[in-house]
């Protein structure tokens, strides 16, 4: 279908991924006649569910829910493996602490209540899920220990996500038009009526009884990062799609949308400093660089400028990306020796990355572009004389081997860069999605500025403000996209009805 060829529908989606498609499976499921619209090209669909690595959060109180959502899991050495709990209690407290108690008590409670709900639904659809083994749990003593919240990621990440969702848009027939913009809300004296759109240069009205903004954050838009984000957030890396350009935002808000949520935050880490600057769908999420936490990082004067062990990188890597964007330069590198080959994640042996080797720190110190070699070799050598107390190392818990005597200590996982051979990758900050979104009630409803829903006007995914400040526990988005879409189909095509 294009433009020139559409029928009115019950529920128009605007965007085509994740909470996109899960709306509007959910539209259709609930007796409404759905259409997508997509800016990309179809080879080039999904938005930033595309380049996810799969993590997804949810409640559960032990093997049997996991089971249930990944039967493969029976196949096991379930002996040697604890999955432990992730209790709603345990997932409040993750969104409290890294928010800053600022996420909407209200919207995190629909999350937490639908996650697990979610996983099923997407098993419903086609998606598989596998246990997170070596992601979220490392093998110490002979047995897997789970940290984190996370059991399971979806597998084949974004790639298969996306294309497993699309089946099933395809089987329901329901059409996605493609290299389709929503630029503007088409309103009556009560409510939505559609979309006006660009398509391949011309201009059309789209109409719909009802619409649901699910169109991602404003990251790939370099004016708006700088606006909201601040100085030099322009030139950084965008980890996803190039085509989240803030349209939703834009045309909800000239209608008189609320804004919510932490229009300056946003989740960016560090991800490879020579990486492109849009995400490469052959490359996918691997450009990214999350084992910090066991090895050292330092910037361009040769400091270490954060706690690399101040928690797992779950809870700090979608924080840390805005560190190493106040760095001079716009860059740092992270140091490891050979002691931890095994802990790190497939991204570090990619063909596309920023490395140096050497024998010696002293040999190292030098490669490491635009960082001053003996001040770096300074701050090694510090490190490494650093006191410690006498605690094994132990990727799976908080093994308190931190540093003491230093600017910054390190208070986990510092064991010394002492052996041979020394590895560093160059990084940057690379930005998934941006925090700031539009005020959106419990049913999925987008509120004005007085605190009304906005009558046929719906949201999900990325564009919902309320989640986020400061930071982002991974997985968090993929489940906020299901389940937001679900009841943002839902409820649109009640409205529809209507």
């Amino acid at each position: 279908m294009t433009p020139a060829s559409y029928a009115p529908v019950d529920v128009l989606v605007i965007g085509a991924g994740n909470a996109a498609a899960n709306a509007a499976l959910s539209a259709h499921e609930s007796g409404a006649s759905v259409a997508l619209l997509e800016t990309a090209p179809e080879d080039a669909r999904g938005g930033n569910s595309a380049f996810t690595g799969g993590a997804f959060r949810f409640v559960y109180a032990g093997v049997k829910e996991l089971l249930a959502l990944a039967p493969d899991i029976s196949e096991l050495d379930l002996e040697n493996i604890d999955f432990g709990t992730y209790t709603e209690g345990q997932y409040f407290d993750d969104m409290g602490r890294l928010t800053e108690y600022r996420c909407d008590p209200d919207l995190t409670d629909v999350l937490i209540g639908g996650s697990y709900e979610s996983a099923l639904w997407l098993k419903k659809h086609g998606v598989k899920f596998q246990p997170a083994l070596g992601r979220q749990a490392f093998k110490v003593g002979g047995k897997f220990k789970f940290w984190g919240g996370l059991a399971c990621h979806i597998h084949g990440g974004g790639q298969h996500l996306v294309a497993t969702l699309h089946q099933a848009l395809l089987s329901a027939k329901i059409p996605v038009l493609y290299e389709t913009t929503a630029f503007q809300l088409l309103m009556d004296d009560a409510k939505v009526q559609g979309v006006k759109v660009r398509h391949r240069g011309r201009v059309y009205e789209l109409r719909a009884k009802a619409v649901v903004l699910a169109c991602g954050g404003f990251e790939s838009n370099a004016e708006m990062r700088t606006r909201y984000l601040g100085p030099n957030w322009d030139l950084a890396k965008v980890r996803g799609t190039r085509y989240n350009q803030g349209y939703g935002h834009k045309m909800a808000m000239d209608i008189g949308a609320a804004p919510s949520g932490h229009w300056s935050g946003a989740h960016a880490v560090q991800w490879d400093m020579n990486a492109p600057a849009f995400g490469d769908l052959s490359v996918g999420d691997q450009f990214q660089k999350h084992n910090y936490p066991f090895g050292v990082l330092v910037n361009a004067r040769g400091e270490r400028f954060l706690n690399e062990g101040k928690d797992f990188h779950s809870y700090t890597y979608a924080a840390y990306g805005h560190e190493v964007m106040k760095q001079p330069g716009l860059f740092a590198w992270q140091i490891f020796d050979s002691k931890i080959n095994d802990l790190l994640r497939s991204e570090y042996r990619i063909p596309r990355i920023t490395k140096e080797t050497a024998n010696t720190l002293e040999e190292l110190a030098p490669k490491l572009t635009g960082v001053d070699t003996a001040a770096v070799l300074e701050t090694l050598r510090a490190y490494n004389a650093a006191p410690r107390p006498d605690v094994p190392f132990n990727p799976n818990i908080h093994d308190g081997l931190g540093t003491s005597g230093l600017a910054i200590n390190k208070t986990n996982w510092a064991q010394k860069l002492d052996t041979p051979p020394f590895h560093a990758y160059g990084v940057t900050a690379g930005v998934t999605f941006t925090f700031g979104g539009l005020k959106t009630t419990t049913m999925a409803q987008i509120e004005d500025t007085t605190g009304a829903p906005i009558g046929g006007l719906f949201g999900a995914g990325e564009i919902v403000g309320g989640l986020y400040y400061h930071n982002y526990g991974s997985g968090t988005g993929l489940v906020a996209g299901v389940t937001f879409g679900r009841i943002a189909g839902s409820n649109a095509a009640a409205f529809a009805r209507q």
